[in-house]
């Protein structure tokens, strides 16, 4: 494999998560996050968004360090150190308004879909960035 050929093959591990919840996520659009198990689905999508997100990360940076692309090493395990940086703080705020709903704040709701769009949102601009920069690092060397 040349190094050329793992860096797009890390590009894509890294996609697939992103793909996921960029696919997955809309569809709680749709429905009412005042629903407790509604809720608690999305939490633990945006659970396992993070955690795979973050290992996916370590597997690309690992992959593109070997192949000697540093800096791109480097760029790769920023976008997992963030998903397992900001897992714990996603999952602390979604927990807080799920637990105010349980007790009667009638406005826990809506920050809840405020914090899923922030979620999609994050994840949109990741995607378009890795997306973005596909066709500069996977150019063949001269």
């Amino acid at each position: 494999m040349t190094p050329d050929t793992a860096v797009v093959f890390a590009s894509i591990i890294l996609l697939l998560p992103m793909m996921y919840l960029l696919l997955a996520a809309p569809a709680f659009l749709l429905v009412r996050l005042d629903i407790l198990p509604v809720a608690r689905l999305l939490r633990a999508m945006f659970n396992g968004y993070f955690v795979t997100l973050a290992g996916a990360g370590v597997i690309a940076t690992i992959a593109v360090a070997v192949t000697g692309h540093l800096a791109l090493a480097i760029g790769i395990g920023l976008i997992a150190a963030f998903a397992a940086s900001s897992r714990g703080w996603f999952l602390r705020q979604m927990d807080a308004r799920i637990s105010d709903r349980n007790v009667g704040d009638a406005d826990a709701a809506r920050r809840l879909r405020q914090l899923h769009w922030g979620g999609m949102l994050s994840n949109a601009i990741q995607l378009v960035v890795v997306v973005a920069s596909i066709p500069y690092i996977a150019v063949a060397p001269a």
